[in-house]
C-alpha cells in the first residue's frame, strides 16, 4: 500500500522524538540524576559551605560555654547562691562560713607550718630533725582540738539562730574543713572580716 505524504513526513519526525527521547533517557539512566537547569547551578553555588556554617557554629557554641563558665566561677567565688554547688547552699551553711571566716583558725596555719617543716628535715642535724617532728605533732594535736571546739561551738550557735531540731548534718565537718584552709584559698571567698561575727 503507498504512503500518503502525511505519513511520509510523520515518521521521520517521530522516529527523531522518540531517538532523542531514549538518548535523554539513557543519558539520565547514566548520570543517575536528571540534568540540572541553569538556574538551580547558581542558586546552589550562592549558597554557603556546610562545614564553614558548622565551624562557626562550634566557634559561637565554645565561646558561649566559657562565658558561662566564667559566670559560675566568678559567682562561686564571690558567694551567690545559685552558682553553687548544693554542699555550700542554704542560710545555715553561709552563717559556718561567716563564723569560721570571722575567727583565726589555728588550722589555716597547716600548709606554711608543712613547708618549714621540710626545709628544717632537709638539715642532717638529727637534734634539729626530732625538734621539728615534735613541734610538728604538738600543731597538729592543737589543731585537731581546735576544730573539736569549733564544731561544737557552731552546731550551738546554729541551734539558737534556726532551732536545734532543725540543724542541718554534717556542718561541724563543713566547719572544720573550711577552717584547715588558707583564708585566701577558701571558697567560696570569705564575705566576712576577722571579727565580723554573724548575728
Amino acid at each position: 500500500m503507498p504512503k500518503t505524504p502525511a505519513d511520509g513526513e510523520a515518521g521521520p519526525e517521530l522516529n527523531a522524538s522518540t531517538s532523542g527521547e531514549l538518548n535523554q533517557d539513557s543519558i539520565n539512566a547514566k548520570k543517575g540524576r536528571p540534568t540540572p537547569k541553569r538556574n538551580e547551578v547558581v542558586e546552589a553555588r550562592k549558597r554557603p559551605l556546610v562545614s564553614a556554617d558548622r565551624g562557626e557554629a562550634r566557634k559561637s557554641s565554645r565561646a558561649a560555654m566559657q562565658i558561662e563558665r566564667d559566670k559560675q566561677r566568678i559567682g562561686y567565688a564571690n558567694g551567690v547562691e545559685k552558682y553553687m554547688p548544693l554542699r555550700d547552699r542554704g542560710a545555715q551553711k553561709r552563717f559556718v562560713r561567716d563564723f569560721v571566716d570571722a575567727r583565726t583558725s589555728v588550722g589555716e596555719f597547716m600548709l606554711p607550718i608543712l613547708v618549714v617543716v621540710i626545709i628544717l628535715s632537709l638539715i642532717d642535724v638529727v637534734a634539729v630533725q626530732i625538734t621539728t617532728i615534735a613541734l610538728l605533732w604538738f600543731f597538729l594535736a592543737v589543731a585537731v582540738i581546735d576544730v573539736l571546739l569549733l564544731g561544737r561551738s557552731v552546731k550551738k550557735k546554729l541551734g539558737a539562730k534556726f532551732g536545734e531540731s532543725k540543724v542541718e548534718s554534717g556542718v561541724r565537718w563543713y566547719a572544720g574543713v573550711r577552717a584547715m584552709q588558707l583564708r585566701q584559698m577558701r571558697l567560696p571567698k570569705p564575705q566576712v572580716k576577722r571579727g565580723q561575727w554573724p548575728s
